[in-house]
């Protein structure tokens, strides 16, 4: 355990977060991702929820501000509808720690499988929400 840090990072997410350099991207990844098939830097956070995880992320990630948006969420596929319910979790979380963020961009679902494959890091949480997963840009950390 550290002074200041959540105790719910391990100290494999702690070592990713620090590795990442400015518009180096993490996927926090709901129960149901591909993780493992996307991206060979994979972790686990099996049990955590995302909304949890940003809380825990954010107040030590800068996000980029120089992108149109440095969060994504995956789009619904035709048939299926999103949980608002959701994003506004996540957008809670960011708005406490980084309130002047972009509207969340939503991205769809193979492109954001994409996405994933070229992110620095896949965190495999134990999200139960259907479309929960969450991609963050990471920002130049000022002096």
């Amino acid at each position: 355990m550290l002074v200041g840090i959540s105790p719910l990072f391990s100290p494999e997410l702690l070592a990713a977060i620090y590795r990442m350099g400015h518009g180096d991207e993490i996927v926090l990844a709901d129960a149901h991702f591909p993780g493992h098939s996307v991206n060979a830097n994979t972790l686990r956070a099996d049990g955590l929820g995302v909304a949890d995880l940003l809380g825990a992320i954010l107040p030590l990630f800068v996000l980029d501000t120089y992108v149109d948006s440095p969060v994504f969420m995956m789009d619904a596929v035709p048939g299926d509808t999103l949980d608002p319910t959701v994003e506004a979790s996540y957008r809670a979380v960011i708005d406490e720690i980084w309130p002047d963020t972009p509207p969340i961009a939503r991205v769809e679902r193979f492109a954001f499988y994409e996405q994933a494959r070229q992110a620095f890091a896949v965190v495999m949480t134990g999200e139960t929400a259907k479309y929960g997963n969450v991609i963050l840009k990471k920002g130049v950390t000022p002096v």
